[in-house]
């Protein structure tokens, strides 16, 4: 196994393509003519979330992990623009487009799974399996609240515009870990110091977040429960969903928006799709990708690999 991780590193290399913004970063491993499978990381992380999990992958697959807009080593989107759900979608075009990848898989953690679940409804010819690590894909709110939500996120934004000269805190790499270790506790201190290798900028007198602070705001465009289900059906894609035992469906508080994610969860079980339950929190792919590799690798060789190339 440890060959096979020196293998996959030495075939690293590191992704730049143009947006009308600046550029999406990130970083490819596996050969030129691997089935793609690009991977989109969770808020406030950045594509080294799958450095430990994808050495354990098929080598016969090309892993694209990209910096999503304002994370990691992409560029900031420009003043006074939101960061939802819809505009990362976008992203994914303009990655796919720069790329000429006609078909590929997506592997989504979290919010990557969100983007990857959005992705797939809107261009679903594109997309020929999903794997879905501790997240749900479309993520319902109740119709009773979806107004609520959508103007107080709103008006977090406009405020925030507001203060737009405000500078970002300076630390020492030190305090910086201590920092991301007190926002996610779940993560291993080896993670935190994967995530901060493309998580830090370095400064005059120390280090600061890369990510922008616009982040922070949560995706201003809900769905309804009955949307999120017939949106579903559009999708092609086999699917794989990964849940930790001890991750995002553990903190969800028992509520009526835990009602609405078992019914998403239970319409893909429904409809013949991979639902399992791993131990492990919400990073468990990148605190212990031993657990989460068999599981994706399987599902690639049987789901992804023994499919006919388009033209």
């Amino acid at each position: 196994m440890e060959t096979l991780q020196r293998t996959m590193a030495a075939e690293v290399s590191e992704l730049s393509v143009p947006v009308p913004w600046g550029e999406i970063r990130g970083r490819v491993w596996g050969p030129d003519h691997g089935r793609p499978v690009l991977c989109l990381h969770g808020w406030a992380d950045n594509c080294g979330s799958f450095s430990t999990l994808i050495p354990l992958l098929p080598r016969d697959c090309r892993y694209v992990a990209v910096d999503l807009a304002g994370h990691g080593r992409s560029s900031h989107r420009p003043p006074g623009v939101f960061y939802s759900i819809l505009e990362y979608v976008a992203d994914v075009c303009r990655v796919a487009n720069a790329l000429q990848l006609k078909k590929f898989s997506i592997m989504g953690h979290s919010m990557g799974a969100d983007i990857a679940g959005m992705f797939t409804v809107l261009y679903p010819e594109m997309v020929d399996a999903l794997i879905f690590l501790d997240a749900y894909g479309l993520l319902p709110v109740d119709v009773k609240d979806i107004s609520k939500v959508m103007r107080k996120e709103m008006e977090k934004m406009l405020q925030f515009d507001k203060n737009m000269d405000r500078k970002e805190r300076v630390y020492t790499y030190e305090k910086a870990v201590e920092r991301l270790l007190a926002a996610n506790p779940t993560l291993s201190l080896q993670s935190v110091h994967i995530l901060l290798e493309r998580g830090l900028a370095q400064v005059e007198g120390g280090f600061v977040f890369s990510r922008d602070l616009r982040i922070n705001f949560k995706n201003i465009a809900r769905t309804t429960l009955e949307q999120c289900l017939e949106m579903q059906k559009k999708i092609q894609a086999r699917f794989l969903v990964i849940l930790a035992d001890e991750g995002f469906g553990k903190v969800t508080p028992k509520s009526n928006q835990q009602k609405l994610f078992s019914t998403v969860l239970q319409d893909y079980r429904d409809r013949n799709h991979t639902v399992v339950t791993v131990p492990g929190d919400h990073h468990v792919h990148l605190n212990n990708p031993e657990v989460v590799a068999p599981l994706v690798s399987d599902f690639l060789q049987s789901d992804v690999l023994t499919l006919q190339l388009p033209a």
